[in-house]
């Protein structure tokens, strides 16, 4: 398995990511989640629409929740073709339990917490924490990534104009 060090950090301390590291151009991997139903579902699955996917280390933590809950604002205006996708390592349950407390409606949250097929196929499976790091990619209809924004310090949030800009552009 690939082995990234200090690629991100968490309050300085340097961490390890492990994995593919997926880049801009790169056909997406299609890997299976878990919805909040507890069904696996493939993330070909919503590849028929321009995807803004999310990985958070946990949506319980309070920069996962602001970044959640932006994401969920801005979905509202994206227009129906563009899907937002939060990916953590959560069990369904937490997730499931975490959108109703927040009001989530416009986010699908999907876990990878079985078998980090995701956090190891895209490359942001943190080693020491078994969590994934902060992260956005956008993947486009055809299942081209044709964004990323790795997050270097995962207690910062992501630049959400850079991530809107990206979409604004590509409608």
């Amino acid at each position: 398995m690939n082995e990234h060090k200090g690629i991100i950090t968490i309050k300085g301390e340097p961490l390890t990511l492990v994995g593919n590291e997926i880049q801009v151009g790169d056909k997406a991997p299609d890997v299976e989640l878990i919805n909040n139903d507890l069904k696996p579902v493939q993330l070909s699955s919503y590849l028929d629409n321009i995807c803004i996917i999310l990985t958070v280390p946990s949506l319980d933590t309070p920069v996962c929740d602001i970044e959640t809950r932006r994401f969920n604002k801005e979905a509202a205006n994206l227009g129906n073709n563009i899907k937002v996708i939060a990916v953590s390592m959560d069990l369904p349950f937490a997730q499931k339990r975490w959108c109703g407390a927040a009001d989530i409606k416009n986010v699908t949250t999907l876990s990878d917490h079985r078998s980090s097929s995701f956090g190891n196929s895209f490359g942001v499976l943190i080693k020491e924490l078994n969590l994934l790091s902060r992260c956005v990619f956008i993947i486009d209809n055809t299942g081209t990534v044709t964004y990323k924004q790795m997050v270097k310090e995962i207690t910062n949030e992501p630049n959400y104009e850079a991530v809107l800009n990206e979409i604004r552009k590509g409608k």
